[in-house]
């Protein structure tokens, strides 16, 4: 997997991580923190100072107004930077204004959570932040220079030193620049309740179709199982009436047992079919009876091992039932597995499944192998899932789900 950042990249790689790009990208965001960090302290001394002294008036307030808002324009450079060492884009947390003009942004600014979090990271970046960006930028690099401009043979001790700090510093300036930014990512990511109502909207409109997907899942078993299958039984009593008036001997016999066989497969795939849409264990007996009835019928050996301390509500029991089944099926149709196993047990208010196969492993779910619509139908439930595939196997498959029992 491709690191997304700095810090992945240093302990996942930390050999290839010298040749990579990285180290140079840490240097880049800590020296622009340098001088990001210095620009924020003048903006801030000259704007609060000038609103000290002219806050006898009543145009003092504009410059402290003023020295509030130059933090969201800090937080969007830092925003940018961050990118430097977080390849995830950050989406910008504040709302548009409530009406035209300059008066209706500063309002909205204003009465943000979030311009007042840019505020506080900005403070603590110049109190602190690039304060300790330029010390690990000296010592990493100004050290190592300073020995060997100075070194003669008195000193060479310090030019070995100087050396060896030299050689660790990509790992000295990447260890920061990603804790920085980690820092910087709590400070100024969105948070749940800032990410807009569309988001939201987005979110609820998931569920609605997962729930849409899954009462239409119940209404063909029930058509099937009123309409298709009820047919086929009222076929199969017509066939034996005609059987009866059928002399014996003719032909038409074998016919007709050949078509009651057809007939009698035909019948037992549907119900295996409706079965699987909706089945009645799941409604009568639970999560785990139902995967241990789905486990039985599956055409690898599955070991079920689902441990919980009672019924989970009605339509989030449906929803974790059809995600372990659409996993299951996952494994029938790619891996080439020849068992399987489901292990769950219920920690802490998460639900916690771990499926795993014996298959060939080398699962990508940009490859279109169905991991795509497990992550779906987790992101509806609010829940989270991992995936290990080494090419050759095993698989596993990790989610956590939040659940109450009932």
């Amino acid at each position: 997997m491709r690191p997304r950042t700095a810090w992945q990249s240093m302990t996942q790689h930390p050999l290839r991580f010298l040749t990579s790009g990285w180290p140079w990208r840490s240097l880049a965001y800590l020296a622009s923190g340098v001088v990001v960090g210095a620009t924020a302290v003048a903006v801030f001394v000259t704007g609060l100072t000038a609103g000290l002294v002219l806050l006898i008036v009543v145009i003092g307030v504009a410059p402290l107004v003023g020295v509030v808002l130059s933090s969201v324009t800090i937080a969007t450079v830092e925003r940018r930077r961050l990118r430097l060492v977080d390849l995830d884009a950050m989406p910008n947390p504040h709302r548009d204004p409530e009406g035209p003009g300059v008066r209706a942004w500063v309002s909205t600014r204003l009465t943000e959570q979030v311009t007042w979090r840019e505020l506080l990271f900005t403070l603590i970046s110049m109190a602190a932040l690039w304060w300790i960006d330029l010390l690990v930028l000296c010592f990493a690099l100004g050290l190592p220079a300073l020995t060997f401009v100075t070194a003669d043979g008195t000193t060479w001790p310090w030019a070995v030193f100087g050396g060896v700090v030299l050689l660790a510093s990509p790992y000295t300036v990447t260890a920061w620049a990603g804790a920085r930014g980690a820092l910087a990512r709590t400070f100024l990511a969105p948070r749940d309740e800032e990410l807009g109502k569309s988001l939201q909207e987005v979110h609820a409109s998931r569920v609605r179709l997962i729930d849409s997907f899954d009462a239409e899942r119940v209404r063909i078993e029930r058509d099937l199982h009123d309409g298709a299958q009820q047919r086929l039984v009222s076929l199969g009593m017509m066939l034996g009436l005609m059987r009866l008036d059928i002399p014996g001997g003719s032909p038409l016999l074998a016919q007709i047992t050949a078509v009651e066989e057809e007939l009698s497969a035909a019948h037992k795939e549907l119900r295996s079919l409706t079965r699987g849409l909706n089945p009645p264990v799941l409604a009568d007996h639970g999560l785990v009876s139902a995967v241990q009835d789905h486990a039985g019928r599956f055409p690898i050996p599955v070991t079920v091992d689902l441990r919980l301390p009672g019924r989970l509500p009605r339509q989030l029991e449906s929803n974790v039932y059809y995600l372990i089944n659409e996993a299951m099926t996952n494994i029938a149709r790619h891996s080439g597995a020849k068992s399987a196993k489901v292990h769950g047990r219920y920690h802490s208010d998460l639900l916690v499944l771990e499926i795993t196969d014996d298959g060939r492993g080398g699962a990508d779910s940009s490859a279109g192998s169905g991991l795509t619509g497990l992550a779906d139908r987790l992101t509806a439930l609010e829940g989270r899932m991992r995936v290990s595939s080494p090419v050759g196997g095993p698989t596993l498959l990790h989610v956590e789900i939040p659940c109450h029992f009932v």
